[in-house]
């Protein structure tokens, strides 16, 4: 394996991190943006206001694009498993 290799290697796991935690980072980034719009104009400056519909809309996501990530996690494991050279 030579240093591309390895860089190659890096990155497609960075970006499939990335891929896999997009959709529920996404939706915490715009219930917070919402919950923190509320708070302002309502002046409730209360944190598990703003924590918990954050948690339960990010549990909500995940579940339902569970089946999605595991196909990307499962064909993201085989193609690296599969490109492993067999050298002995």
């Amino acid at each position: 394996m030579d240093v591309q290799d390895a860089v190659d290697l890096g990155r497609n796991a960075v970006l499939m991190t990335l891929l896999l935690s997009a959709p529920a980072l996404v939706v915490g980034m715009i219930v917070g943006l919402v919950i923190g719009l509320l708070q302002a104009l309502t002046q409730v400056q209360e944190q598990t206001v703003a924590f918990v519909p954050k948690l339960v809309a990010m549990f909500v996501v995940v579940a339902l694009t569970l089946p999605w990530m595991l196909t990307q996690f499962a064909d993201y494991w085989t193609e690296l498993i599969t490109s492993i050279p067999l050298n002995l």
